[in-house]
């Protein structure tokens, strides 16, 4: 059988488990710091070959069109290259961007090109979900992969047909989100929303910068801040800077994941089982059949009737191994219960059916998720 890892992450022993505080920009964020997307439509250029063929008319009519741009009028029924592809460029702009700042970019072809090794993609404008320009990408493609295709014979590694350009685009406008709401109030948006995070959130913030703020929780994902002193830009970027870094102790749902291809479970700190008693014991069958052939008895001659005759014999064994069990206490956790069965080995695929069923019995106090 197949040997299965086992990972358990966060575990804490029984009643002595203290939790480490973190940092609140480590499980939050204010709001209108977010990230935005910008896409464009462009054409990657000195393929060896591997390039859209004529089927696809939009690279044939992109690439006259850019023709047209250095005074070139060639139809686009006459081109017939395999050196160009049509691409689509994505990219992330962050929360913050100033005009010039270099951006990552994502190159995918959308024809029927086979390879982008080699290429280079020319000047694509980025656009946002306004249909403004927002960056601009130009430059040779990463690939990270191959496709080499020679008489049937076909050789590959990752996918060619998609690429990266680091530091491939060029910012052309500047963001600066807006951080305070119209009544002049801040929000932490929580990662991982949770209401009794969200309650200690604005609790250290009222208990350390009361001068200075006031915060409450609205909901399981949101702390609101009302400054309490002068709101100008320094002012306000000096309060964020204090509040992200304070601490707190989050708290989370009692989880327990499981992934049945690998293999693997990942439980946290807080996943308690309730007294429970496990048996697991195997039955094995086995079915043996073998042929004999039944001849006819003395100086009988076969025929008129008389012939061999090959006759089954079925043989069924059933073995039923002594049933193993293990006895928990209440309050034990995931790690006792695998530390347990692992004692009385039971394989890895054993240990997450048994948690399944441990689960559906109620002694599981978490939330079990199968992937």
């Amino acid at each position: 059988m197949r040997n299965f890892a086992l990972v358990f992450l966060a575990m804490c022993s029984w009643h002595g488990s203290v939790a480490a505080e973190v940092r609140i920009k480590d499980i939050g964020r204010f709001a209108g710091v977010r990230e935005n997307v910008v896409v464009g439509y462009g054409l990657v250029v000195g393929l060896a070959g591997s390039g859209d063929s004529r089927r696809s008319l939009a690279t044939a009519q992109s690439i006259a069109n850019v023709l047209q741009e250095f005074g070139l009028q060639v139809p686009s029924a006459a081109i017939n290259s395999r050196n160009v592809a049509a691409v689509l460029v994505t990219a992330n702009l962050p929360g913050f961007v100033s005009i010039g700042d270099r951006l990552d970019v994502n190159v995918s072809s959308i024809g029927d090109a086979s390879s982008l090794a080699g290429g280079t993609l020319l000047m694509t404008p980025l656009r946002g979900v306004d249909r403004d320009i927002y960056a601009v990408a130009q430059g040779p493609l990463s690939i990270g992969g191959f496709r080499f295709e020679q008489s049937g014979t076909l050789r590959q590694k990752n996918h060619a047909t998609s690429g990266n350009i680091p530091q491939g685009a060029i910012a052309e406008r500047s963001i600066a989100p807006q951080l305070l709401a119209n009544d002049g109030s801040l929000e932490i948006i929580l990662k991982d929303p949770d209401f009794t995070t969200a309650t200690r959130i604005a609790a250290a913030i009222n208990r350390q910068r009361a001068p200075e703020v006031a915060a409450v929780a609205i909901d399981a994902g949101r702390v609101r801040l009302k400054p309490l002193a002068p709101t100008g830009n320094e002012q306000i970027t000096r309060l964020i800077a204090s509040v992200e870094n304070l601490e707190v102790e989050p708290d989370s749902t009692a989880r327990v994941v499981v992934n049945e291809r690998t293999g693997t479970i990942v439980a946290g700190g807080n996943v308690w089982l309730s007294a429970v008693t496990v048996a697991q014991g195997d039955l094995q069958v086995s079915i043996e059949q073998r042929f004999a052939v039944s001849q006819p008895e003395g100086l009988v001659r076969p025929g008129a009737g008389i012939q061999s005759v090959v006759v089954p014999e079925t043989s069924i064994t059933a073995e039923e191994a002594t049933a193993e069990s293990v006895r928990l206490a209440e309050g034990a956790t995931i790690d006792n219960l695998v530390q347990a069965l692992k004692g009385i080995k039971v394989s890895s695929r054993d240990i997450i059916a048994i948690l399944q069923a441990i689960k559906r019995s109620g002694a599981l106090h978490a939330e079990l998720i199968i992937q």
